[in-house]
Parts: C-alpha cells; sequence; structure tokens
C-alpha cells in the first residue's frame, strides 16, 4: 500500500488529510482513490500536480509499499 498525502482542495473534497491505497502505479493509486472519493476529487486531481517522495511524478510511476503519493493542487499568486 502506498501513502496518498492530500492538500487543499483535494483534502477537502476527499474528506481526509491521507489514505493508504494499494495500487503499482500512481495512476491505479489514484483510480483507487476516484472510487473512493467520488466525481468532486476527480475534479481536483484533474487540475493538480502528482508527487511521489517529494518528486514529480506522473501517473506511469511505479509505486510501492512506503511510497508517499501527494496530490498538490494548482496554487494561485498574486
Amino acid at each position: 500500500m502506498s501513502r496518498l498525502l492530500l492538500l487543499g482542495p483535494a483534502r477537502e473534497a476527499a474528506g481526509v488529510r491521507h489514505d493508504e491505497l494499494d495500487g503499482d502505479t500512481v495512476g491505479a493509486v489514484i483510480a483507487a482513490a476516484i472510487a473512493r472519493y467520488g466525481s468532486a476529487f476527480a475534479d481536483v486531481v484533474a487540475v493538480s500536480a502528482l508527487w511521489v517522495n517529494g518528486e514529480s511524478a506522473d501517473l506511469a510511476q511505479p509505486v510501492g509499499p512506503g511510497d508517499e503519493i501527494a496530490v498538490l493542487p494548482p496554487v494561485s499568486g498574486g
């Protein structure tokens, strides 16, 4: 299982800050999270950056036990 860290709007959409989910790639873990948390969460993920263990990642990146996948929604500045 990988640890999923949810920040900002992703946390609000899911209702939790972190979760543990099965999946052998980032995409599989995100798909499991979407199935668990629904369409509002899917909408946030669609515009978010994904990071694994502090580094930018894509959906095809392999993950395993102990890896942390962070969902980082876009931020606006001024």
